[in-house]
């Protein structure tokens, strides 16, 4: 059994004044929710054990109707607070993915992580530069460090890099525990040091992306689930406009089948 936790917390300041009176995950892609989006290819695949963390405006989240947990101090914590507000949820029985409530993917993406049986699978996108290019005068500017050993494991992310070399694939903010390491995972995260910085932030601010590296540097297996384009992260308002303009010219699906 499969369940998701969908990460949609935050106030999405880059997409005002679409997040004035809405959360981030509730902003349209072509006339549609980026949650509802998520929701539908989730159940498409006969994942309908779904869980929300909330935080900014968690009233409208609610009326979706799916069991949710809130973050009351949203504002001030960052997405491994979030993760960990629902718990109860995490420790339950089942393989548990994590999802960004800012980004959506096609079918055969989530089919790629759905098949991985490692401790960790993490989607990677090889063809990021292509979806990069269209959002930034500079992908570099962006981009995050993603290194892979010989085996397709993830052995580093999340750092500002210096050039290419040391970006094989961008982690695109989908993630897969297997239901027996979900245990050690909480455990892991209970004896982190509340005291310690995290990539120069401190503990309830620590980016996803170090809480993955801590995992990776205590020995975890993070197995890259490769895929090639196929999903959009929706970050600012620039980025919807554009994705926006490329549907109308029929130039988005060769990144996200809308």
């Amino acid at each position: 059994m499969t369940r998701v936790l969908i990460l949609a917390a935050g106030e999405g300041t880059r997409l005002r004044p679409l997040t004035n009176d809405k959360p981030k995950c509730m902003v349209p892609l072509l006339g549609t929710s980026l949650i509802e989006r998520q929701i539908s290819c989730l159940k498409r695949h006969g994942i309908k054990d779904i869980h929300i963390a909330t935080g900014y405006r968690a009233d409208q989240i609610e009326t979706l109707g799916y069991p949710t947990s809130y973050n009351k101090r949203y504002n001030k914590t960052n997405m491994v607070s979030t993760l960990f507000c629902a718990l109860d949820f995490i420790n339950q029985e089942g393989d548990l993915i994590i999802a960004y409530g800012d980004i959506v993917y096609n079918d055969e993406n989530l089919e790629t992580l759905l098949a991985c049986d490692d401790d960790i699978a993490l989607m990677i996108d090889k063809k990021w530069r292509d979806l990069w290019s269209l959002r930034l005068e500079n992908p570099l500017d962006d981009a995050e460090t993603l290194v892979m050993n010989e085996q397709g494991f993830v052995t580093e992310l999340g750092k500002k890099p210096e050039n290419y070399d040391r970006i094989q694939g961008q982690y695109t903010g989908l993630i897969k525990i297997s239901a027996s390491k979900i245990k050690e995972l909480v455990k892991f995260y209970q004896q982190l040091d509340r005291n310690g910085l995290f990539d120069g932030k401190d503990f309830d601010n620590m980016y996803m992306t170090s809480f993955l590296q801590a995992l990776i540097d205590a020995g975890w297996q993070a197995k890259a689930a490769i895929v090639n384009n196929g999903w959009l992260e929706i970050d600012s308002v620039d980025d919807l406009e554009e994705y926006e303009s490329m549907a109308k010219q029929g130039k988005l699906e060769q990144f996200y089948q809308a």
